[in-house]
């Protein structure tokens, strides 16, 4: 490993958690596992190291990032080299006295943040300050290579934030993970439906979605899983040879051009759906016109407004309807 240069370039997103149903069934899975096996976590033995979960990971985390530097730790029972590395930070974390947070985070227990820090594997470190998150290093170093790496991560905290940390006395009682917020009504709402979509009732998901958006309408998170619920319904009892063929024979059959582009995009074709919909509106008007720039619209949401594909097709939209 070499130390990294601090800087906010490799900044992650952390306001852009997706639904991700089968990541949370496997995370379900293998913690159910876990507790029937009895495998034990590490145990904290000093106020700044602490394990966070997705539940406690605003509270814990992202919060506490605005007065402390957090280090965030992905480790797995089974990699031994992982509960190695955290021994090892906890003694370092430990040697500078309240000027850094060690957060510990079992990926099996929380796929759905180890997928939003997009890490590669485990172990893997990162580091929070004022909320924003950014990658520290992957696998093991040794321990002045850490050293760097933490000093260059205190001085950008200091620095670019004055976060600076709160001194801790040696022998101090372990911090108490902070309790979990009540989910809100619209968390609960949101919850069900991702639910009804992971166990395929595709016609309670898109019900369950679009409660949520009638009283929030901004929900990014109802709108992607609403979009997921309604492609994954125009083609479930899809003939795949013959919506392909029909494409083929007629360019200017419109139904036939939606229905091929829903099954590019499912099979993992994106570029060839968006750019089968962006001809489609060139060669149309009128209302078949606009039923093929809806059905862009609505898969730009299954797929993501900030993914380079998406963008590259706006574009090409944008020619083609000004």
């Amino acid at each position: 490993m070499q130390p990294r240069n601090m800087s906010m370039s490799g900044v992650v997103d952390l306001a852009a958690l997706k639904a991700a149903g089968e990541a949370k069934a496997k995370a379900e899975q293998a913690r159910a596992q876990r507790q029937d096996a009895g495998a034990p976590a590490p145990s904290a033995a000093s106020p700044l190291v602490i394990d966070v979960t997705e539940e406690t990971f605003e509270s814990a985390v992202l919060q506490r990032s605005s007065e402390v530097p957090v280090v965030i730790s992905f480790w797995a029972e089974q990699a031994e080299q992982s509960k190695q590395l955290n021994e090892t930070l906890e003694r370092l974390v430990g040697e500078y006295a309240g000027r850094l947070l060690l957060a510990r985070a079992d990926v099996y227990a929380n796929q759905l943040l180890f997928q939003q820090f997009g890490a590669q594997g485990v172990p893997a470190v990162f580091a929070v300050l004022a909320g924003q998150a950014m990658p520290l290093f992957q696998g093991a170093a040794a321990d002045d290579q850490i050293r760097e790496v933490l000093d260059q991560l205190i001085a950008v905290g200091e620095q670019r934030f004055g976060i600076v940390g709160t001194p801790v006395e040696a022998g101090a009682a372990p911090a108490a993970a902070p309790e979990p917020r009540p989910a809100t009504p619209q968390e609960l709402a949101l919850s069900a439906a991702h639910d009804a979509l992971d166990a395929g009732d595709l016609g309670g998901a898109v019900q369950a979605y679009r409660n949520v958006l009638s009283t929030e309408p901004a929900n990014a998170e109802a709108k992607l899983g609403l979009a997921q619920a309604e492609l994954l319904q125009r083609v479930q009892d899809a003939d795949q040879q013959a919506v392909r063929k029909a494409a083929a024979d007629d360019p200017t059959d419109v139904p036939a051009q939606l229905a091929a582009a829903d099954l590019d995009l499912v099979g993992g074709h994106v570029e060839d759906a968006f750019g089968r919909l962006v001809d489609t509106v060139r060669r149309t008007a009128g209302d078949d016109r606009d039923a093929a720039r809806l059905r862009l619209l609505e898969l730009f949401d299954v797929i993501g407004t900030d993914d380079p594909r998406v963008v590259t097709a706006r574009v090409a939209l944008a020619r083609v309807l000004f």
